[in-house]
Protein backbone atom coordinates (compact mmCIF):
# COMPACT_ATOMS: atom_id res chain seq x y z
CA UNK A 1 0.00 0.00 0.00
CA UNK A 2 0.74 3.63 -0.83
CA UNK A 3 1.55 6.26 1.99
CA UNK A 4 -1.27 8.27 2.80
CA UNK A 5 1.18 10.74 3.10
CA UNK A 6 2.38 10.78 -0.20
CA UNK A 7 -1.07 10.13 -1.90
CA UNK A 8 -1.93 13.05 -0.82
CA UNK A 9 0.98 15.32 -1.94
CA UNK A 10 0.03 17.07 -5.76
CA UNK A 11 2.56 17.22 -8.24
CA UNK A 12 4.22 20.66 -8.64
CA UNK A 13 1.90 22.75 -10.33
CA UNK A 14 4.68 24.09 -12.04
CA UNK A 15 5.87 20.39 -13.61
CA UNK A 16 1.99 19.75 -14.26
CA UNK A 17 1.88 22.81 -16.40
CA UNK A 18 5.33 22.37 -18.25
CA UNK A 19 4.09 18.91 -19.42
CA UNK A 20 1.06 20.42 -20.90
CA UNK A 21 3.23 22.58 -22.93
CA UNK A 22 4.87 19.54 -24.66
CA UNK A 23 1.89 18.92 -26.23
CA UNK A 24 2.12 22.16 -27.72
CA UNK A 25 5.23 21.48 -30.15
CA UNK A 26 5.53 25.36 -31.65
CA UNK A 27 4.54 27.22 -28.08
CA UNK A 28 7.40 29.59 -26.93
CA UNK A 29 7.74 28.63 -23.37
CA UNK A 30 8.21 30.75 -20.60
CA UNK A 31 7.52 28.63 -17.52
CA UNK A 32 11.66 27.42 -16.65
CA UNK A 33 13.54 28.35 -13.61
CA UNK A 34 16.73 28.01 -15.46
CA UNK A 35 19.06 30.43 -17.07
CA UNK A 36 19.98 29.92 -20.55
CA UNK A 37 23.84 31.15 -19.87
CA UNK A 38 26.19 28.61 -19.99
CA UNK A 39 27.86 26.96 -17.03
CA UNK A 40 31.11 29.28 -16.65
CA UNK A 41 33.62 27.81 -18.40
CA UNK A 42 36.19 27.72 -15.13
CA UNK A 43 33.42 25.56 -13.29
CA UNK A 44 33.48 23.00 -16.10
CA UNK A 45 37.56 22.72 -16.14
CA UNK A 46 37.40 22.53 -12.34
CA UNK A 47 34.93 19.46 -12.86
CA UNK A 48 36.48 18.00 -15.64
CA UNK A 49 39.93 18.28 -13.32
CA UNK A 50 38.08 16.59 -10.36
CA UNK A 51 37.10 13.61 -12.58
CA UNK A 52 41.09 13.24 -14.04
CA UNK A 53 42.34 13.28 -10.86
CA UNK A 54 40.29 10.70 -9.40
CA UNK A 55 38.22 13.11 -6.73
CA UNK A 56 35.35 10.87 -7.84
CA UNK A 57 34.65 8.88 -4.16
CA UNK A 58 32.96 10.36 -1.11
CA UNK A 59 33.50 13.53 0.59
CA UNK A 60 32.68 13.93 4.08
CA UNK A 61 29.28 14.14 4.81
CA UNK A 62 28.81 17.81 5.18
CA UNK A 63 31.08 18.11 2.06
CA UNK A 64 34.76 19.19 1.21
CA UNK A 65 36.34 21.64 3.78
CA UNK A 66 37.73 23.87 0.56
CA UNK A 67 34.08 24.63 -0.62
CA UNK A 68 32.24 25.07 3.23
CA UNK A 69 35.32 27.92 3.53
CA UNK A 70 35.05 29.39 0.57
CA UNK A 71 30.97 29.30 1.50
CA UNK A 72 31.64 31.19 4.87
CA UNK A 73 33.75 33.67 2.98
CA UNK A 74 31.09 34.19 0.49
CA UNK A 75 28.22 34.73 2.89
CA UNK A 76 30.59 37.65 5.08
CA UNK A 77 30.24 39.81 2.14
CA UNK A 78 26.49 39.81 2.56
CA UNK A 79 26.94 40.10 6.10
CA UNK A 80 25.73 36.89 7.02
CA UNK A 81 28.72 34.57 9.25
CA UNK A 82 28.44 31.11 9.12
CA UNK A 83 31.45 29.07 10.18
CA UNK A 84 33.04 25.99 8.10
CA UNK A 85 31.68 23.45 10.50
CA UNK A 86 28.23 25.34 10.44
CA UNK A 87 27.53 24.46 6.53
CA UNK A 88 26.71 21.53 5.08
CA UNK A 89 26.72 20.84 0.97
CA UNK A 90 23.68 18.81 -0.06
CA UNK A 91 22.13 17.45 -3.37
CA UNK A 92 20.56 21.20 -4.49
CA UNK A 93 18.57 23.48 -2.47
CA UNK A 94 15.60 21.34 -2.74
CA UNK A 95 17.44 18.32 -0.57
CA UNK A 96 18.45 21.24 1.75
CA UNK A 97 15.08 21.71 2.43
CA UNK A 98 13.35 18.35 2.78
CA UNK A 99 16.91 17.45 5.34
CA UNK A 100 16.14 20.79 7.33
CA UNK A 101 12.18 20.34 7.51
CA UNK A 102 12.72 16.56 8.71
CA UNK A 103 14.84 17.23 11.24
CA UNK A 104 13.14 20.28 12.61
CA UNK A 105 9.11 18.18 11.94
CA UNK A 106 6.84 16.49 14.03
CA UNK A 107 3.36 15.46 13.02
CA UNK A 108 1.00 18.64 13.77
CA UNK A 109 3.47 20.65 14.42
CA UNK A 110 2.54 24.09 12.26
CA UNK A 111 4.69 25.73 10.12
CA UNK A 112 4.06 29.07 8.48
CA UNK A 113 4.65 29.43 4.78
CA UNK A 114 3.94 32.85 2.72
CA UNK A 115 1.33 32.13 -0.30
CA UNK A 116 2.17 32.66 -2.92
CA UNK A 117 5.36 30.85 -2.84
CA UNK A 118 7.53 27.81 -4.51
CA UNK A 119 5.17 25.03 -3.96
CA UNK A 120 7.84 22.61 -2.32
CA UNK A 121 7.22 24.19 0.88
CA UNK A 122 4.08 22.92 1.31
CA UNK A 123 4.74 19.48 -0.09
CA UNK A 124 7.62 18.83 2.10
CA UNK A 125 5.36 19.93 5.33
CA UNK A 126 2.68 17.92 4.43
CA UNK A 127 4.89 14.87 3.46
CA UNK A 128 5.80 14.70 6.91
CA UNK A 129 2.76 14.83 8.50
CA UNK A 130 2.80 19.02 9.70
CA UNK A 131 0.20 21.44 9.51
CA UNK A 132 0.52 24.12 6.78
CA UNK A 133 -0.34 27.26 8.05
CA UNK A 134 -0.02 30.21 5.25
CA UNK A 135 0.46 34.05 5.59
CA UNK A 136 -0.89 36.39 2.78
CA UNK A 137 1.30 39.14 1.87
CA UNK A 138 0.31 42.87 0.81
CA UNK A 139 -0.58 43.78 -2.92
CA UNK A 140 3.25 44.58 -3.71
CA UNK A 141 4.07 40.64 -2.03
CA UNK A 142 5.85 42.51 1.34
CA UNK A 143 4.60 40.69 4.50
CA UNK A 144 1.55 41.83 5.96
CA UNK A 145 2.44 42.17 9.40
CA UNK A 146 -0.72 43.16 11.12
CA UNK A 147 -1.92 39.73 9.83
CA UNK A 148 1.16 37.83 10.53
CA UNK A 149 1.34 38.57 14.46
CA UNK A 150 -2.17 37.46 15.00
CA UNK A 151 -1.72 34.35 13.01
CA UNK A 152 1.47 33.51 15.23
CA UNK A 153 0.11 34.82 18.18
CA UNK A 154 -3.42 32.08 17.27
CA UNK A 155 -1.74 29.03 16.22
CA UNK A 156 2.21 29.69 17.80
CA UNK A 157 3.68 28.13 14.98
CA UNK A 158 6.95 26.09 14.92
CA UNK A 159 8.42 26.88 12.02
CA UNK A 160 8.37 30.14 9.91
CA UNK A 161 9.42 29.88 6.05
CA UNK A 162 10.92 33.04 4.47
CA UNK A 163 12.00 33.23 0.61
CA UNK A 164 13.57 35.93 -0.64
CA UNK A 165 14.22 37.30 -3.54
CA UNK A 166 10.96 35.24 -4.16
CA UNK A 167 9.82 32.41 -6.69
CA UNK A 168 7.18 33.41 -8.08
CA UNK A 169 7.47 36.64 -7.35
CA UNK A 170 10.37 38.54 -7.57
CA UNK A 171 10.09 40.86 -3.92
CA UNK A 172 13.36 40.83 -1.82
CA UNK A 173 13.00 41.34 1.60
CA UNK A 174 13.57 45.30 2.53
CA UNK A 175 15.34 46.50 5.26
CA UNK A 176 12.38 47.85 7.14
CA UNK A 177 10.78 44.50 6.79
CA UNK A 178 13.64 42.83 7.81
CA UNK A 179 14.05 44.52 10.87
CA UNK A 180 10.47 44.05 12.23
CA UNK A 181 10.70 40.26 11.56
CA UNK A 182 14.14 40.22 13.81
CA UNK A 183 11.66 42.07 16.53
CA UNK A 184 9.13 39.03 15.93
CA UNK A 185 11.90 36.72 15.84
CA UNK A 186 13.50 37.58 19.15
CA UNK A 187 10.51 37.65 20.72
CA UNK A 188 9.06 34.35 19.77
CA UNK A 189 10.09 30.63 19.95
CA UNK A 190 9.90 30.25 15.87
CA UNK A 191 12.44 28.94 14.20
CA UNK A 192 12.89 30.20 10.74
CA UNK A 193 14.42 28.67 7.17
CA UNK A 194 15.29 31.07 5.26
CA UNK A 195 15.61 30.12 1.78
CA UNK A 196 18.02 32.70 -0.31
CA UNK A 197 18.64 30.42 -3.56
CA UNK A 198 18.26 33.61 -5.47
CA UNK A 199 20.17 35.86 -3.43
CA UNK A 200 23.06 36.08 -6.14
CA UNK A 201 20.48 37.79 -8.23
CA UNK A 202 19.22 40.80 -6.30
CA UNK A 203 18.93 43.78 -8.46
CA UNK A 204 19.39 46.57 -5.39
CA UNK A 205 22.90 47.37 -4.13
CA UNK A 206 22.17 46.19 -0.48
CA UNK A 207 21.02 43.01 0.22
CA UNK A 208 18.75 42.34 3.56
CA UNK A 209 18.48 38.65 4.89
CA UNK A 210 16.87 37.86 8.48
CA UNK A 211 20.24 35.67 8.64
CA UNK A 212 22.23 38.89 9.17
CA UNK A 213 21.53 39.29 12.64
CA UNK A 214 23.84 37.31 14.84
CA UNK A 215 21.78 37.74 18.46
CA UNK A 216 18.63 35.57 16.75
CA UNK A 217 21.33 32.93 14.77
CA UNK A 218 20.10 30.32 16.99
CA UNK A 219 16.58 30.75 15.78
CA UNK A 220 17.67 30.49 11.84
CA UNK A 221 18.48 28.06 9.11
CA UNK A 222 20.29 29.68 5.88
CA UNK A 223 19.06 27.42 2.76
CA UNK A 224 21.11 28.63 -0.37
CA UNK A 225 22.68 26.76 -3.58
CA UNK A 226 24.51 27.38 -6.74
CA UNK A 227 21.99 25.97 -9.50
CA UNK A 228 20.97 29.72 -10.18
CA UNK A 229 24.08 31.91 -9.39
CA UNK A 230 26.39 29.71 -11.55
CA UNK A 231 23.53 28.45 -14.07
CA UNK A 232 24.14 24.38 -13.20
CA UNK A 233 20.66 23.25 -12.04
CA UNK A 234 20.95 20.40 -13.73
CA UNK A 235 24.70 19.36 -11.30
CA UNK A 236 22.30 19.69 -8.13
CA UNK A 237 24.92 21.39 -5.75
CA UNK A 238 23.03 23.26 -2.17
CA UNK A 239 24.06 24.12 1.01
CA UNK A 240 22.14 24.65 4.45
CA UNK A 241 23.65 26.62 7.34
CA UNK A 242 22.83 26.35 10.72
CA UNK A 243 24.32 26.09 14.70
CA UNK A 244 25.38 22.91 16.15
CA UNK A 245 22.12 22.49 18.08
CA UNK A 246 20.38 22.24 14.25
CA UNK A 247 23.16 20.99 11.62
CA UNK A 248 23.82 17.56 14.13
CA UNK A 249 19.90 16.34 13.32
CA UNK A 250 20.60 17.92 9.90
CA UNK A 251 23.34 15.89 9.05
CA UNK A 252 21.54 12.39 10.26
CA UNK A 253 18.89 13.03 7.88
CA UNK A 254 21.36 13.92 5.19
CA UNK A 255 24.02 11.19 5.71
CA UNK A 256 21.10 8.34 5.40
CA UNK A 257 19.77 9.99 2.24
CA UNK A 258 22.29 10.47 -0.12
CA UNK A 259 25.69 10.23 2.25
CA UNK A 260 27.42 13.07 -0.12
CA UNK A 261 26.97 15.66 -2.65
CA UNK A 262 28.81 14.24 -5.92
CA UNK A 263 32.39 15.14 -5.47
CA UNK A 264 33.09 16.93 -8.31
CA UNK A 265 30.72 19.16 -8.65
CA UNK A 266 31.76 20.59 -5.32
CA UNK A 267 35.21 20.89 -6.73
CA UNK A 268 33.25 22.92 -9.51
CA UNK A 269 31.45 25.45 -6.91
CA UNK A 270 34.83 25.86 -5.04
CA UNK A 271 35.98 26.99 -8.39
CA UNK A 272 33.26 29.16 -9.05
CA UNK A 273 33.17 31.33 -5.78
CA UNK A 274 37.25 32.00 -6.50
CA UNK A 275 37.16 32.56 -10.09
CA UNK A 276 33.52 33.20 -11.64
CA UNK A 277 31.57 35.65 -9.48
CA UNK A 278 32.28 38.62 -12.37
CA UNK A 279 30.41 36.20 -14.50
CA UNK A 280 27.45 35.80 -12.12
CA UNK A 281 27.76 39.75 -12.34
CA UNK A 282 27.09 39.78 -16.06
CA UNK A 283 24.51 37.64 -15.82
CA UNK A 284 22.77 39.77 -13.16
CA UNK A 285 22.93 42.86 -15.72
CA UNK A 286 21.75 41.08 -18.65
CA UNK A 287 18.48 39.79 -16.23
CA UNK A 288 17.77 43.40 -15.63
CA UNK A 289 17.59 44.63 -18.98
CA UNK A 290 15.41 41.68 -19.26
CA UNK A 291 12.97 42.31 -16.53
CA UNK A 292 12.49 46.18 -17.63
CA UNK A 293 11.73 44.73 -21.18
CA UNK A 294 9.28 42.59 -20.25
CA UNK A 295 7.69 44.35 -17.39
CA UNK A 296 7.32 47.81 -19.71
CA UNK A 297 5.95 45.47 -22.46
CA UNK A 298 3.47 44.24 -19.93
CA UNK A 299 2.35 47.42 -18.79
CA UNK A 300 1.63 48.43 -22.46
CA UNK A 301 -0.43 45.97 -22.95
CA UNK A 302 -2.69 47.07 -20.00
CA UNK A 303 -1.88 44.44 -17.39
CA UNK A 304 -0.79 45.12 -13.55
CA UNK A 305 2.43 43.98 -12.34
CA UNK A 306 4.86 44.62 -9.31
CA UNK A 307 8.56 45.57 -11.12
CA UNK A 308 10.87 42.23 -9.69
CA UNK A 309 13.75 43.36 -7.46
CA UNK A 310 15.64 39.97 -7.61
CA UNK A 311 15.07 36.54 -9.33
CA UNK A 312 14.36 36.47 -12.61
CA UNK A 313 10.09 36.11 -12.45
CA UNK A 314 7.65 38.50 -12.79
CA UNK A 315 4.10 37.37 -11.06
CA UNK A 316 1.75 39.80 -13.34
CA UNK A 317 -2.04 40.00 -12.45
CA UNK A 318 -4.69 38.40 -14.68
CA UNK A 319 -7.75 39.22 -12.40
CA UNK A 320 -9.31 41.81 -15.07
CA UNK A 321 -9.64 39.10 -17.74
CA UNK A 322 -12.19 37.72 -15.10
CA UNK A 323 -10.56 33.97 -16.05
CA UNK A 324 -8.70 31.88 -13.25
CA UNK A 325 -5.17 31.54 -13.88
CA UNK A 326 -5.26 27.74 -14.82
CA UNK A 327 -8.09 28.84 -17.30
CA UNK A 328 -6.29 31.52 -18.71
CA UNK A 329 -2.75 30.23 -18.99
CA UNK A 330 -4.47 26.92 -20.94
CA UNK A 331 -5.83 29.21 -23.17
CA UNK A 332 -3.20 31.54 -23.57
CA UNK A 333 -0.88 27.97 -24.51
CA UNK A 334 -3.60 26.63 -26.75
CA UNK A 335 -4.62 29.55 -28.64
CA UNK A 336 -1.72 32.35 -28.41
CA UNK A 337 1.44 29.62 -28.40
CA UNK A 338 2.67 31.15 -25.16
CA UNK A 339 3.29 28.84 -22.13
CA UNK A 340 3.44 30.61 -18.69
CA UNK A 341 2.68 29.09 -15.09
CA UNK A 342 -1.04 29.76 -13.77
CA UNK A 343 -0.74 31.26 -10.25
CA UNK A 344 -3.07 28.94 -8.49
CA UNK A 345 0.60 26.58 -9.04
CA UNK A 346 2.26 28.87 -5.68
CA UNK A 347 -0.80 28.44 -3.64
CA UNK A 348 -4.11 29.54 -2.74
CA UNK A 349 -3.02 34.32 -2.86
CA UNK A 350 -1.30 32.82 -6.25
CA UNK A 351 -4.76 33.32 -7.79
CA UNK A 352 -5.19 35.59 -10.40
CA UNK A 353 -1.76 35.99 -11.40
CA UNK A 354 0.23 34.26 -13.70
CA UNK A 355 4.27 33.81 -13.39
CA UNK A 356 6.43 34.80 -16.28
CA UNK A 357 10.02 33.43 -16.11
CA UNK A 358 12.56 36.31 -18.21
CA UNK A 359 15.35 33.62 -17.57
CA UNK A 360 15.43 33.53 -21.65
CA UNK A 361 17.17 35.42 -24.56
CA UNK A 362 15.87 38.70 -25.55
CA UNK A 363 14.44 37.03 -28.99
CA UNK A 364 12.63 34.44 -27.32
CA UNK A 365 10.87 37.03 -24.73
CA UNK A 366 10.35 39.15 -27.44
CA UNK A 367 8.45 36.58 -30.08
CA UNK A 368 6.20 35.22 -26.80
CA UNK A 369 4.92 38.87 -25.90
CA UNK A 370 4.63 39.73 -28.80
CA UNK A 371 2.20 36.60 -29.54
CA UNK A 372 0.93 37.56 -26.25
CA UNK A 373 -0.34 41.32 -27.36
CA UNK A 374 -1.87 39.54 -30.28
CA UNK A 375 -3.99 37.51 -28.65
CA UNK A 376 -5.04 39.56 -25.81
CA UNK A 377 -6.28 42.11 -28.15
CA UNK A 378 -8.08 39.88 -29.90
CA UNK A 379 -9.49 37.47 -27.51
CA UNK A 380 -10.25 40.64 -24.53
Amino acid sequence: MISNKVKNIEISGIRKFFNKVAQVPDAVSLTLGQPDFSVPSKIKAAIIEAIEKDRTGYTSNAGIEELRSEISRYLERFDISYGRDEICITIGGSEALLSTFTALLNPEDKVLIPSPAYPAYESCVRLLGAQVINYSLNKDFSIDFNKLENIIAEEKPKVMVLSYPSNPTGAVLSEKDRNKLYEIIKRKDITVITDEIYSALCYDDKYFSIAQFVDIKSKVILVSGFSKMFSMTGLRIGYVCAEKKFMDQIMKVHQYSVSCAPSIVQWGAYEGLINCLNEVDKMRDEFMKRKDYVYNRLINMGMESNIPKGAFYIFPSIKKFNMDSENFCERLLIEGKVAAVPGSAFGEEGEGHMRISYSYDMDTLKEALDRMERWIAKTF
